[in-house]
């Protein structure tokens, strides 16, 4: 169990050291997740993952020092998430266990004879007394009764978790449950495959209706502060195209309906074009309706994810966030005054936190990254950030500054380098991003090999820090350790990826369109083998699902230039990752499309592959099918070409296991010290 020192509290530093850090203490921080304020009182919630031991620790004004309050000891990958506060300050709701897959079985990546389920909780702040209480998820609190979902159905139960039922039976799925300000209803979405529609159930009728029902998709409800108007989001249908660029679409728009008559009208439709295609930011709700009676929301119509504000009456939108940058996080304080969010828009490389309360205001700034802002009761505001040697940490913003609530002062940040951000250019003509990891101590002549790591998603950015999401703080932490090992790492940023606006996310031909983001690794190959400290004749690749798919792809294409690669869980078909997230799609009705999305794959030019590769693959992955793996490495064997293979039964896509992402890790420099050195 890692140990935190308060900053506050401890002012003194551990002197420096000039070992050399293990991949255990390089692996060894806590990271914080679900950060979560109390909407009544100065109160401030957050998980702490500590090599693969998660708890829950809290934080109460003034002096806002941390609590523990879970006293979990196992690295089981029992997730917790779903933080609640009850609305007197007393409890904390919270759901351990991850999502079901497709076939209703929750992640089990230790094997349990008895698999685990996904279960709300209730924890006292009083005295650290813990209830399970019933299978489901997404608590939300309304008076003495707490309304969740199970297995797509909302449900209802008392708060000692007793008194449990059905809350309405429906059609379909429900998500997005919204409680009007006065708790009389709830407005909550129907989702039905290609459409969905905007429910509201009233308590005391114990009866729903379907609000302004049509064949377009209806999602984010928010109440109007007094609770007689609802708006939500609407997106017309199109048959979906994934991992291909969509630069336009059918317009979205944002209506509005009286509760009381139904009467719903449109306030706003989208410009045909650029900003056409909704894009949404990482928020509880895509829609904000503000106590000045206006609604924010996010809107790409000069080609970068910005927040627009809307009189919820109608009229024309406005900017509230200029210049070349993009919103990412995005949350709203309890009287609805208050906006906070992150941004890149002043700093391409590091998001900063921002308010907007009628007028803009910058709250951080520098060489650390900031994401999810939130304010508590008291005003109060924080959020979870990094710097490049710096593992993320919980954050108070305080006038003038920023000030740390945890912090592990025993991690050996002194020891990593501070990557250079690096600009590419490719063959066509299109730019690229990243951050250069130069070993330390690496001496002018002296030449290094050199390993080019790609992020997945496509949709991600990585920074010259530790990463907001889990898995990409793995990610970097191991980059700093192959650095630190006598690599010199490139961390790209290829086209398709987000953070640097619509034409580069969207760009022409990527994916299973034509794979043209291909072109940035091979400008990063360029830039690998012209650098001076860099021996071209040693180049490796690595990267996990998008990232493990241009590891395959680098391989099969330029076995003459990557001679070792480490392909985690990647894509080796395009035409049966699209068919597994979309089992309506059929390659046999669209011949042409299916064709290029085959020749975007690793499939297609298998023959080319020479170098050895070593493949790493979780069996209960929900994101790339575990039959990716199998048959690439099937087709090697035909081809007689050395691979190598880790496997991690019941693990999923993320690796719940710090255990499996230490082996796979360890794995990987292991693997590269052999193949390169």
């Amino acid at each position: 169990m890692k140990r935190f020192a308060f900053l506050l509290l401890a002012l003194w530093v551990l002197p420096a050291t000039t070992q050399q850090p293990s991949l255990q203490q390089i692996l060894g921080y806590s990271f914080p997740t679900e950060l979560t304020a109390s909407e009544t009182s100065g109160l401030v919630a957050w998980v702490e993952n500590a090599e693969g031991v998660r708890n829950i620790y809290y934080a109460r004004g003034l002096e806002y020092l941390p609590v523990q309050l879970t006293r979990y000891t196992a690295d089981d990958g029992q997730e917790l998430s779903q933080l609640r506060f009850g609305p007197e300050g007393k409890t904390l709701w919270f759901v351990r266990g991850g999502s079901a897959n497709r076939q209703g079985e929750y992640p089990n990546p230790v094997s349990m004879p008895d698999p685990p389920e996904q279960t709300i909780h209730k924890a006292s702040l009083e005295n650290s007394d813990i209830q399970a209480l019933s299978e489901g998820h997404h608590p939300l609190l309304a008076g003495d009764r707490v309304i969740f979902l199970r297995k797509g159905q909302p449900r209802i139960m008392d708060l000692s978790g007793e008194n449990e039922s059905p809350l309405f039976k429906v059609r379909g799925s429900v998500s997005g449950l919204a409680l009007s300000p006065d708790g009389s209803k709830l407005a909550f979405v129907n989702s039905r495959g290609d459409h969905s529609f905007i429910g509201i159930y009233n308590f005391a009728t114990e009866a729903f209706h379907f609000q302004d029902p049509s064949i377009d998709r209806d999602s984010d409800p928010v109440w109007s502060p007094d609770g007689q108007q609802l708006a939500f989001l609407r997106t017309p249908y199109e048959e979906p195209e994934l991992f291909v660029p969509r630069r336009q679409g059918l317009p979205f728009s944002i209506r509005v309906t009286e509760v009381a008559s139904g009467k719903t009208q449109t306030i706003f439709t989208a410009d045909a074009g650029t900003g056409s295609v909704f894009q949404g930011v990482s928020a509880s709700n895509q829609l904000f309706w503000t106590a000045r009676n206006t609604l924010i929301f996010p809107w790409e119509k000069d080609g970068w994810r910005h927040l627009y504000e809307l009189p919820a009456g109608g009229g024309e939108p406005r900017l509230i966030t200029p210049g070349a940058g993009e919103v990412q996080y995005v949350s709203q304080n309890t009287d609805r005054g208050t906006l906070l969010f992150n941004s890149n828009q002043a700093d391409r490389d590091r998001p900063h936190i921002y308010s907007y309360d009628g007028g803009l205001k910058q709250l951080t700034r520098g060489e650390s990254l900031e994401w999810t802002p939130v304010m508590d009761g008291d005003g109060a505001i924080f959020c979870l950030g990094s710097t490049a040697t710096d593992p993320a940490n919980v954050k108070r913003i305080i006038p003038g500054g920023i000030e740390a609530v945890t912090r592990d002062l025993n991690y050996p940040s002194e020891s990593l380098v501070v990557p250079v951000a690096v600009s590419l250019t490719a063959s066509d003509g299109h730019p690229s991003y990243g951050q250069l990891f130069v070993p330390p101590g690496l001496k002018r002549g002296e030449k290094a090999p050199a390993v080019i790591y790609f992020h997945g998603g496509s949709r991600r950015q990585m920074f010259p820090g530790f990463h907001h999401l889990g898995y990409y703080h793995y990610a970097y932490a191991m980059n700093q350790y192959l650095a630190q090992n006598g690599y010199v790492v490139l961390s790209l940023n290829y086209r398709s990826g987000t953070g640097y606006g619509l034409e580069f996310r969207e760009a022409e031909g990527y994916g299973a369109a034509g794979a043209s983001e291909y072109r940035d690794v091979l400008a990063a190959a360029g830039f690998l083998q012209n650098h001076p400290q860099v021996d071209a004749s040693r180049l490796g690749l690595w990267g996990g699902s998008y990232g493990g798919y241009l590891t395959a792809l680098g391989l099969a294409r330029n076995s003459d230039r990557f001679k070792a690669g480490v392909d985690i869980h990647g894509v080796y078909d395009w035409n049966n990752i699209i068919e597994g997230f979309m089992p309506s799609y059929n390659p046999l009705a669209k011949p042409e499309f299916a064709k290029r999305a085959y020749e975007a794959s690793p499939i297609a030019v298998m023959e080319g592959w020479k170098s050895p590769v070593l493949l790493i693959h979780g069996d209960d992955d929900r994101n790339v099918p575990f039959s990716e793996t199998v048959k690439k490495a099937g087709r090697l064997r035909e081809l007689g070409v050395e691979f190598e293979q880790l496997v991690f039964p019941d693990d999923v896509h993320m690796f719940l296991l710090h255990d499996n992402w230490y082996r796979a890790l360890e794995a990987t420099k292991d693997f590269f010290d052999r193949k390169l050195n």
